[in-house]
C-alpha cells in the first residue's frame, strides 16, 4: 500500500501555467503537476536546473476545494538593459527583428486565480518514493526556498503542508481522506461542501474505490509532466488524467476545526458606535 503526502494550495493569487499565447500568460483551474513539483523542489533547496526526474516520477492528483474566480491584470515590460553606458537602453525585440525605440514598452496581460483553495497530493509506493516523501515533507515545514503558488507573486497564505498519510491510495485521499479545506471551515466546522468536489489524478493512480458507484471517465492529455531541460528553457511531455468526484459527505462527521488563530473582527461585535 502506498503513502500519500498531501498539501493545501491558498492565497489571495494563484496561477498556474497554462500555453502561453502572444502577451496572454493564461492559468488552469486548478494547480499543475510541474509547478508543485516547482515548489516542493524550492523547498528541498534543489537549484535551478537539477534533476527531477525522482519528483516527477510521483503519481499526482489535485482536488478542487474552491475554485476561486478569475481575475486578469496587466503587466509593463520596459526591459531596460541597465548597463553604466545605456541605463534606459531597450532590450526587448520586436516583430521586425529590432528593438523598442527609447521610452517605449509592452503591455501583458496576466491570468489569476484568486481566493482559490486547492488539495494537492503526490502518492509514493516502494521504499525509495516513501523516502522521497519524507524528505519533502520535512522540507516543507522549513523550506530552503520561498514557496510561491504557480508565480513568484503568489505567496501561499499559511503553511502549504497537511501532512503524510500512510498506507493510503491517491483516490481514496482525494475523494475521502482530507477533510474539506475551504475557508468557510474557519467559520463553521460542520460546513461541508454543497456539491462533490471535482478531482484531477494522473491515470495511472486512478484505482476504483471499494464499494463506490462506476463512474464515468473523462480523460484529458496535459502537458505538464517534467522532462529536464536548461533551467531557462524546460522541457514538458503531455501527462494523461483522469477527471473525477470527491465521496465527501454533507453530515459534518469528517469536520475539523481549521481556524485556530485570532478573529480580529471579532473584537468589533462589542465595539461602541
Amino acid at each position: 500500500m502506498p503513502d500519500v503526502l498531501a498539501l493545501r494550495l491558498s492565497g489571495a493569487l494563484q496561477s498556474w501555467g497554462a500555453a502561453t499565447r502572444h502577451n496572454t500568460r493564461g492559468t488552469l483551474t486548478h494547480p499543475t503537476k510541474s509547478g508543485v513539483i516547482g515548489m516542493c523542489a524550492a523547498a528541498l533547496g534543489r537549484p535551478r536546473g537539477a534533476d527531477l526526474s525522482d519528483l516527477a516520477a510521483l503519481r499526482f492528483g489535485v482536488r478542487v476545494d474552491q475554485p476561486g474566480t478569475l481575475l486578469m491584470d496587466f503587466h509593463t515590460m520596459s526591459a531596460a538593459s541597465h548597463g553604466p553606458l545605456e541605463p534606459k537602453a531597450q532590450q526587448l525585440p520586436t516583430a521586425d527583428g529590432g528593438r523598442l525605440k527609447r521610452g517605449e514598452g509592452k503591455v501583458s496581460r496576466r491570468c489569476y486565480l484568486q481566493d482559490a483553495v486547492f488539495v494537492a497530493a503526490f502518492e509514493g509506493e516502494g521504499e525509495g518514493e516513501r523516502a522521497l516523501l519524507r524528505d519533502i515533507e520535512a522540507a516543507l515545514r522549513r523550506p530552503r526556498y520561498p514557496l510561491f503558488l504557480g508565480r513568484r507573486s503568489c505567496p501561499p497564505d499559511r503553511p502549504v503542508l497537511i501532512g503524510l498519510l500512510a498506507e493510503m491510495r491517491l483516490l481514496d485521499a482525494l475523494s475521502s481522506g482530507i477533510g474539506w479545506q475551504s475557508w468557510r471551515r474557519t467559520r463553521d466546522e460542520n460546513a461541508m461542501p454543497r456539491e462533490p468536489l471535482a478531482i484531477v489524478i494522473d491515470a495511472a493512480a486512478d484505482r476504483p474505490i471499494e464499494g463506490a458507484p462506476e463512474e464515468r471517465e473523462h480523460e484529458e492529455l496535459l502537458p505538464d509532466q517534467p522532462d529536464g531541460g536548461r533551467a531557462s528553457n524546460p522541457t514538458f511531455s503531455q501527462r494523461l488524467v483522469k477527471h473525477r468526484h470527491s465521496g465527501l459527505s454533507s453530515n459534518g462527521e469528517q469536520a475539523e476545526v481549521l481556524f485556530d488563530g485570532d478573529d480580529a473582527m471579532s473584537l468589533l461585535d462589542g465595539a461602541e458606535g
